[in-house]
């Protein structure tokens, strides 16, 4: 890989970025490109972005190698550079153009959501590689997906990577002779311009609700949302939960650059609506799975021939709601309704409604739901389905970020649950007792009984030991995550599913 930094200046003027340049090599040819001052930087361009950027990080970079660098700033007059008025947009293009623009060489799919996108992302992978065998990249909040072999899959560290990761790892997938790629997009993707330029063959909305909003996310809902919408503005076809908040504005978003042809709008409740393309209702739930029928009932919604019973391997009516966004946008692909009810009947999202049988601790949930919406959803869903057991959770909420989240925690836990014991979720640094303090404090305790244990493998082996055959325990908003984020570190931590295995292992004997 490789970048002339005179096409570099060309691309920037074309955005309206570049402020000025010093070269003191005009035909400089870099073959690296950071941002990480404590990377090797040889023969390098630098980028100089964040809040808390310091000089000695440049000077950092430069004694590693680094041969330019692109600021918002002058550090060094005589050092190459070039200024730019906005540098997180900078290093997008500039990576994607490094990098050879794989995103050219891709099918884009991408979902966003306050909840559900990384049970969608994983349901149209897993029905896409019924089609395309191991030629489907997955960026997900778990993991990256970026090739057919073992090494190839990894842990991810955020939902959205940073542009330069973003571009790489697109790269690295097209090399591995990937074809299509399926991704989530956060709203701090937009927010912070990691898509920036970037363009997506089909983009779902699934749902919003008010999530993310504090001093280290989104200042406002309106905000937010926002940041939200931008992603059917940038795609070329678009799928709309016809059910979510603010439906008008996130229509009217993807209006501005899609005609109503390429427009697909589904839901649950269509006595509610009169404008959709696909109905869903649900037939039969189990343990394990649920059925449910989707109806076509637009001329262009008939014209992708999806609509059928489908069963899927996970359970929930709002994963239905999932699979239906995943099903359209197979559809569009052209994957045959077979091989969209094989992938579906066979799907496994880590850490999402995976359930634990025990012999007489009752039936376990793990679900990453994290939030009032998500967490909502899953009570609710349990409360219909098993009307007489009592519902026991085991949560936490982050620091540093999502601070509705606690009060949105408190309230449904007075809603919905029966009892709960509050732990420990990533606190950063923030101390995890406040948190689960600040949650207690706003909950009705003559609707629900709480405990507070900070070790989260002791508050999972808690809730176990004092349950019986008929008691339903979810532990939530952790799901498949290996580490607690504490203090600016990721510590390992097994995963509730793991723990919870492990201490019915030691109390059941299996």
């Amino acid at each position: 890989m490789s970048l002339k930094i005179s096409a570099a200046i060309e691309i920037l003027k074309q955005h309206d970025l570049l402020v000025s340049s010093h070269l003191n090599e005009p035909d400089l040819v870099v073959t690296n490109i950071s941002y990480n001052s404590r990377e090797d930087q040889t023969n390098g361009i630098f980028f100089c972005k964040g809040n808390n950027f310091k000089a000695e990080y440049l000077q950092q970079a430069v004694n590693s190698g680094a041969e330019i660098y692109v600021a918002e700033k002058e550090f060094d007059k005589d050092s190459n550079n070039i200024i730019v008025n906005n540098i997180q947009k900078a290093l997008a293009i500039l990576s994607a153009a490094f990098f050879g623009n794989p995103e050219n060489d891709l099918f884009i799919i991408a979902f966003t959501g306050t909840k559900g996108k990384t049970t969608t992302s994983y349901f149209i992978h897993d029905i896409l590689e019924k089609m395309y065998p191991k030629k489907v990249a997955l960026f997900s909040t778990i993991d990256r997906i970026v090739g057919p072999n073992p090494e190839d899959e990894f842990k991810s560290d955020l939902t959205t990577p940073e542009s330069l990761d973003l571009f790489r790892d697109m790269r690295r997938a097209v090399d591995n002779g990937m074809t299509h790629l399926v991704m989530e997009v956060s709203s701090q993707a937009y927010k912070k311009n990691r898509v920036y330029g970037l363009n997506f063959d089909i983009g779902g909305f699934l749902n919003i609700t008010p999530d993310h909003i504090g001093a280290n996310e989104h200042p406002t809902y309106a905000d937010y949302l926002f940041c939200k919408k931008q992603l059917m503005i940038n795609s070329k076809v678009n799928i709309i939960n016809r059910g979510t908040n603010d439906f008008d504005t996130v229509y009217e978003a993807a209006k501005q650059t899609s005609d109503d042809k390429d427009i697909y709008l589904f839901a649950r409740d269509t006595e509610k609506f009169d404008d959709i393309d696909f109905e869903l209702s649900s037939k039969e739930t189990t343990l394990s799975d649920s059925i449910f029928n989707l109806k076509a009932v637009s001329d262009k919604a008939k014209n992708l021939h999806v609509a059928q019973d489908y069963k899927l391997g996970i359970v929930g009516d709002f994963n239905e709601i999932n699979a239906t966004a995943a099903i359209i946008a197979s559809g569009l692909v052209n994957v045959p309704d077979k091989d969209i009810y094989d992938g579906l009947k066979m799907a496994h999202v880590p850490g999402r409604m995976e359930h634990i049988n025990t012999k007489s601790h009752g039936t376990i949930f793990v679900d990453y739901a994290h939030n009032y919406a998500s967490m909502k959803a899953l009570l609710s869903f349990l409360r219909n389905e098993y009307p007489k057991s009592q519902i026991k959770v085991v949560v936490g909420s982050p620091g540093d970020k999502g601070i509705s989240r606690r009060a949105g925690f408190s309230k449904v836990l007075t809603e919905l649950a029966d009892s709960a014991i509050l732990t420990t979720d990533d606190p950063g640094f923030e101390d995890p007792a406040d948190i689960c303090k600040e949650i207690d404090d706003k909950i009705d305790h003559s609707k629900v009984s709480t405990k507070i244990i900070l070790d989260r493998a002791e508050a999972i082996k808690e809730m176990i030991d004092t349950s019986s055959d008929d008691d339903i325990v979810v532990l939530a908003a952790k799901g498949d995550d290996a580490y607690q984020k504490t203090r600016g570190k990721d510590v390992p931590y097994p995963t509730d599913t793991v723990v919870a295995k492990n201490i019915l292992k030691d109390i059941e004997g299996e």
